[in-house]
């Protein structure tokens, strides 16, 4: 083998079984592990590619402690460990011009530049972007459309990270639509794969009167701040974070890695009064799990800094030998809140300034139905329309005419929102029919009922290799049969998610519904059918009613799914106490009694 060529696999094996047992010997005697170099050579930790100032020496030093407890890596860390992903750029050229997709631990590294194989449901690549605080201009949808005509299959999808996919992107096209992009002033980098995913924020930043701050300018200085630190990606697992400005219209903060929450401090407080943002940590809802208020109030202008801490601690400390066990929340769990926080001052170089949540002004009411139709903004005779979408999926042409009206009537701006849909703002008064009219002939609608309007679906087995349903599909026909029977007073959250995963995060809606297969055949049927299926959870929330659901039901077909829907919210509007919410009603209840009560045969 010469200096330049690739160690075989079976070489590989035998070298990391070789150092496995050389750190164990060298931890004993209290030397530094061994590590692999990039010229195939052994040397320590401290050398070669290992050299501490390398940007990537942060995570090679957390995989080297796993290695030298005997531990092995995931593929994706060895993945990592044999060549960054940022350093494939001229082997993605090649591969576009030669019309291939990636195979392997490629198709994980592809994902650092936003590029996402879908095969084997889709032959294609998926592409999410980076859209801080969810905000473009007319001018940039109008060119995502393009984009979306020219190399994706003719439509795009809001996501419940306020962000858009474009699908369908042909292996030949996939380095003119990244660079489409560039022309944009768009990126998608690190939107996939074990980095920083799309930075939320409050859709109505800037023009709502209720708001205590506009996170617009925050959630830009963190995005750009991640994306020109090389070590900030590669982490153990993906990240999320999210800013609350106090807005009329919510932004699921509490299911982030890390969640900043507008509050406002008065004065005789150990901080000065001003608006502030409380810091809480571990929202994963796909785990069970909802971000916890850490006691720590922070001025804005220490929320980039802060997060920073936090990831780097993530960095040291994340799990890089089980998936499944590789976010944040499993540090935290490991180590409780005060420790880790304990580790970020360590980071930071300083305390954190502690303050009880009765110390100050939490954010106003979160309306439900905010994000939907016409509502005033804080401008004298301006107004925002929210967008309802069929499950957040748009034409180009749509788009188009979404970017025309933003530019003719509105201000320019179109705000994605993690409800999957889209609000148009600066609309004068007289100009509000005219705009609806509009949008009623583009197939969309301005307005919906309390149900359509909180219907939330991920991609499903249409695009996901691990959906096990039809989610976008099976959620049109479930809202098409509850409108057509029943009248709600009160919004209600549906959430329908098609694997474990949870996009839709099916845990902190009203109902949410967990796609599965169903087996129609008896106990003794080897061969039974399987058809699409959803277990039901009920009873989750958010925002100052962030819960997570209870499973009520196991394996219910998708084609009985309406129909139990619809008698599970008919008994909930015989049964209910005055003004009382789904979520309320079926929490006050245990699961046997609901099941007694919905008299639902399974």
């Amino acid at each position: 083998m010469t200096d330049n060529q690739p160690f075989t696999p079976e070489q590989k094996e035998y070298l990391e079984g070789f150092m496995t047992g050389a750190n164990k010997a060298r931890e004993a005697l209290g030397m530094p592990p061994l590590a692999t170099l990039a010229n195939g050579q052994i040397g320590t930790a401290s050398s070669g590619s290992d050299d501490t100032a390398s940007p990537d020496a942060v995570h090679r030093k957390a995989q080297d402690r796993f290695l030298a407890a005997g531990k092995k890596l995931t593929a994706e860390e060895k993945a990592k460990r044999d060549g960054h992903p940022f350093d494939m750029w001229d082997e993605i050229v090649a591969r576009a011009k030669a019309g291939e997709f990636p195979k392997g631990t490629d198709v994980f590294k592809y994902k650092y530049y936003g590029l996402f194989f879908t095969g084997p449901n889709q032959k294609a690549f998926m592409s999410r972007l980076k859209l801080p605080n969810g905000m473009l201009n007319a001018w940039q949808f109008r060119g995502l459309a393009d984009l979306a005509e020219r190399y994706g299959g003719g439509y795009a999808h809001v996501t419940t990270r306020a962000n858009l996919q474009i699908r369908e992107i042909g292996a030949s096209d996939s380095v003119n639509y990244l660079e489409g992009l560039f022309a944009l002033g768009i990126t998608s980098k690190g939107s996939g794969a074990d980095n920083i995913r799309n930075i939320t924020g409050s859709p109505t930043a800037g023009i709502d009167a209720q708001e205590l701050i506009d996170t617009r300018p925050l959630a830009r200085e963190i995005q750009h701040y991640i994306l020109n630190q090389r070590d900030f990606f590669g982490l153990p697992r993906k990240f999320n974070i999210a800013f609350d400005g106090g807005g009329r219209i919510g932004v699921l903060e509490e299911s982030n890695d890390i969640g900043f929450t507008a509050f406002r401090v008065g004065e005789g407080k150990v901080v000065p009064p001003g608006v502030y943002f409380r810091l809480a940590l571990g929202g994963i809802t796909g785990h069970q799990d909802i971000a916890q208020d850490a006691g720590v109030v922070l001025r804005p202008e220490e929320c980039t800094p802060v997060a920073a801490a936090i990831i780097r601690v993530f960095i040291d400390e994340g799990d890089r030998t089980d998936r499944t066990k590789a976010r944040m929340k499993y540090v935290l769990d490991r180590w409780g809140h005060d420790k880790y926080l304990e580790e970020t001052e360590k980071v930071l170089g300083y305390q954190l300034p502690r303050l009880p949540l009765e110390d100050g002004a939490h954010r106003g009411g979160i309306d439900r139905m905010g994000h939907i139709g016409v509502h005033e903004q804080i401008d004298n005779d301006r107004f925002y329309m929210g967008l309802a979408l069929p499950v957040g999926r748009l034409t180009p042409e749509q788009m188009r005419g979404i970017a025309h009206l933003a530019q003719r009537y509105g201000d320019g701006d179109i705000r994605l929102t993690v409800w999957q849909n889209l609000i148009i703002s600066g609309i004068a008064g007289n100009d509000i029919d005219v705009v609806k009219e509009h949008i009623e002939k583009m197939g969309l609608a301005w307005s919906a009922s309390n149900l359509r309007a909180g219907m939330v679906a991920c991609t499903g087995a249409f695009g996901c290799r691990f959906a096990l349903a039809h989610t976008k599909e099976n959620a049109a026909r479930i809202i098409d049969h509850l409108d057509d029977r029943l009248t709600l007073d009160q919004p209600i959250n549906i959430h329908i998610t098609g694997c474990h995963h949870s996009c839709a995060q099916h845990y902190i809606g009203d109902i949410g519904l967990l796609s599965t297969k169903v087996d129609l055949g008896g106990e003794d049927d080897e061969d039974g059918d399987e058809v699409e299926g959803f277990h039901i959870v009920v009873g989750g929330g958010w925002g100052e009613k962030a819960a997570i659901g209870r499973e009520l039901y196991e394996s219910i077909t998708a084609e009985c799914t309406p129909a139990v829907i619809e008698r599970m919210l008919s008994v909930y509007l015989e049964r209910r106490e005055p003004d009382e919410t789904f979520a309320d009603f079926a929490n006050r209840h245990e699961l046997t009694d609901l099941k007694q009560l919905f008299a639902i045969e399974v």
